[in-house]
């Protein structure tokens, strides 16, 4: 049985996508730019807010990111206040996490979000002290696919990777948890395709929030 789930938290627990490309447009219009598709924006996600930034900029035309480094600053300032529109928990998420808190299962979350609006969203909508441990992007910890996140989660936990479990929606969290030495299931409700995630080899691809549950027992 495995002792602990390490959660992505953008197209794993939470739905934010109108978050993200709501304020990513309002950056955008800044300059003229945009807007973009919220189908776009889930290929530009999982890899940080400078990387979205960057690669919205480039799709609507700043293909010399001219507008970059401002750009980082007005997003910042803006997803601070937009950070949790419309975001809610997807389908069966709430119901997984509680059977897993029955079962003894430490529950955490590590997300490439900046950690401040990783809070937000983790507090705002399962309450403050749910979930064993939180960490978003910060200084002194290098962003996803590097899998020291991971491993960090699990040794503060007190608990070997062998004993882990990571699931997230996009190829970066398939790296994370397998270069992490975990356990690895993609999820197909989220960001990303069943094809992409399959692609990396995950130990499992699933499409419902219970088969963790089914799958931690194993």
């Amino acid at each position: 049985m495995y002792k602990c789930c390490i959660f992505d938290l953008d197209g794993t627990l939470v739905d934010s996508i109108k978050a993200i490309s709501y304020t990513s447009n309002l950056t955008l219009s800044k300059y003229g730019l945009g807007p973009i598709s919220e189908e776009k924006y889930k290929i530009f996600v999982g890899d940080g807010y400078k990387k979205l930034i960057e690669r919205a900029l480039i799709y609507s035309g700043d293909k010399d990111l001219i507008n970059y480094e401002d750009a980082l600053i007005t997003y910042t300032e803006y997803f601070e206040i937009h950070c949790m529109h419309e975001v809610k928990p997807y389908d069966g998420i709430k119901d997984m996490l509680h059977a897993l808190k029955e079962k003894g299962v430490k529950i955490a979350v590590l997300s490439n979000k900046p950690h401040e609006r990783t809070l937000d969203n983790i507090y705002g909508v399962f309450g403050e002290d749910y979930f064993d441990m939180v960490s978003g992007e910060k200084e002194g910890v290098r962003r996803k696919p590097d899998p020291i996140g991971a491993i960090i989660t699990a040794e503060t936990l007190g608990i070997s990777p062998k004993e882990c479990l990571y699931i997230g929606d996009t190829s970066t969290d398939m790296e994370t948890g397998i270069k992490a030495g975990m356990d690895t299931i993609g999820v197909t409700w989220g960001f990303r395709t069943r094809e992409e995630l399959e692609s990396y080899s995950p130990k499992y691809v699933i499409d419902h929030p219970s088969e963790i549950t089914k799958i931690v027992s194993l």
